[in-house]
């Protein structure tokens, strides 16, 4: 009984790496982390805040926050993390466009748990405002996840240069 629930947990971890597909940006950047719940003989829970470049948009950095769990779960990585995520993103330069995208196209992939929960961010535009916009939002692979938090990037002008349009990159 408990070789099965191993290899069972053993399969899943190995389609969960498979299903979760290439991650579309490097690892975030750790900015800080700060405890929430203390914890004597584990570790504490945190918030923890990362940053995340735009890898098809420079100019763009995003920072989001997401709590993280301790105890002794969360000491092993076997916690499944909370679907809560913060979002902010601005121009941090000036706005080229390296390919053209899709509405919705992954920016950023996280996994949040063992078993096939990930953060994403995605990327969308608003061509009426020319406005990037940014969504983080956490999935599971059988019921999903309400929780989400949107940011917008409008495309300025950054020293002299015209603004590009996000429109005339849309797939």
């Amino acid at each position: 009984m408990m070789i099965n629930r191993i290899l069972c947990g053993a399969m899943a971890a190995a389609a969960a790496v498979v299903l979760a597909g290439p991650v579309a940006a490097a690892e975030p950047d750790l900015i800080f982390r700060k405890s929430t719940v203390w914890k004597m003989l584990t570790p504490d829970d945190k918030l923890a805040t990362y940053g995340v470049d735009d890898p098809d948009v420079e100019g763009v950095a995003c920072h989001f926050t997401v709590p993280e769990r301790g105890g002794v779960s969360g000491m092993f990585g076997l916690a499944e993390e909370a679907s809560d995520a913060s979002l902010s993103c601005r121009q941090v330069g000036p706005i080229r466009f390296t390919t053209k995208f899709s509405q919705g196209d992954v920016v950023f992939r996280q996994s949040r748990s063992l078993f096939f929960k990930k953060t994403q961010i995605v990327r969308g535009c608003d061509a009426k405002r020319n406005v990037l916009v940014y969504l983080i939002y956490s999935d599971k692979l059988i019921e999903g996840s309400p929780k989400n938090s949107t940011s917008t990037v409008p495309i300025m002008p950054w020293g002299g240069d015209t603004p590009e349009r996000c429109e005339n990159y849309l797939k």
